[in-house]
């Protein structure tokens, strides 16, 4: 797979109309959403973009309502803002928005159903028992065997995850469970290499190899921590190419376009397996996306600009 940047679509700003960087929220991202959205602004702006920061869904209608939104860079992580339900509204509203639509965004929002795509699909995932409200939390982790980890099924940035690899950890999960109102999945902890790979359009960048500091990459070494290592690109050679190949079939197998990420485990014998896709993904200071496509010279103002042309 040859990685050839295509040439920007557009070089006027003017092309883009009034944008609306739809951050913030109410979910439990909600600060991520921030970090991210106000970064999102200052770089389109710096590239002579009309983009102004509307916070949530509710404010974003007004705006529209008044007739001050030609397009939105939505950058409104989890609940509403990745579930298919902006996604829905705008495209009935016919305002163009960057991501995937309806059915990419409330696919991927659910990891359970993804899986269960990939699974159709013939691509590789790691193993995993659904849970509803109220099922036995035990019976699904002696199904698998330790370490595993327990999981909603439709949250992000890491929020509720719990690595069990002892009774200890289990306790903590099973507390969690007890008080969540929603699906959990218990998923087979692959001991091995984490990697992801961004995806802009038909292009998958390459890919980024994470190494937390600690036993695993949890919201502290994604948002907080300073000693996480990312080695891009994470592979080399045709184990690249394989990696990369594989991303965007997940992508596509589950009708995602736009942008987004693609988050993979490769397990010690080399077998990769999927694990997630991100339709909205961080784009911090510690986010992976610019870091990727910083290895092939786009700086972040120029990823924002290419991630807003994916509208026009």
């Amino acid at each position: 797979m040859t990685l050839s940047v295509p040439a920007l679509r557009v070089t006027d700003p003017a092309a883009f109309g009034r944008v609306a960087v739809l951050l913030g929220g109410t979910s439990s991202e909600r600060e991520v959403s921030l970090a991210s959205g106000h970064g999102v602004l200052e770089a389109l702006c710096s590239r002579g973009v009309d983009a102004r920061a509307v916070d949530g869904i509710p404010a974003l209608l007004e705006e529209i309502r008044v007739g001050s939104v030609d397009r939105v860079f939505n950058i409104l992580h989890g609940g509403d803002g990745e579930n298919g339900v902006l996604q829905g509204l705008l495209s009935a509203l016919g305002v163009p928005f960057t991501g995937p639509g309806v059915l990419g965004s409330a696919l991927t929002m659910d990891k359970i159903r993804t899986k269960q795509v990939w699974q159709a699909e013939g691509l590789p995932t790691a193993r995993f028992v659904r849970m509803p409200p109220g099922a036995d939390v035990e019976a699904a982790v002696r199904e698998l065997g330790l370490p595993v980890f327990i999981k909603p099924s439709a949250e992000g940035s890491s929020v509720g995850v719990f690595r069990v690899v002892d009774e200890a950890g289990l306790a903590e999960a099973l507390e969690f469970a007890r008080g969540y109102p929603h699906e959990l999945l218990a998923e087979q902890l692959v001991a091995g290499g984490e990697y992801t790979v961004a995806i802009i359009g038909e292009l998958a960048l390459p890919s980024i190899r994470i190494v937390p500091a600690g036993d695993w990459y949890d919201y502290q070494a994604k948002y907080v921590s300073d000693d996480t290592q990312y080695l891009c690109p994470g592979l080399e050679g045709n184990d690249e190419v394989v990696l990369r190949e594989l991303a965007l079939d997940a992508f596509r197998a589950v009708d995602c376009s736009g942008w987004g990420r693609v988050d993979v485990m490769r397990h010690a014998d080399g077998r990769f397996a999927l694990m997630e896709i991100n339709t909205a993904p961080g784009m911090t200071s510690h986010s992976l996306v610019p870091k990727a496509a910083a290895q092939l010279g786009i700086d972040y103002a120029e990823l924002c600009w290419r991630i807003l042309e994916s509208t026009l």
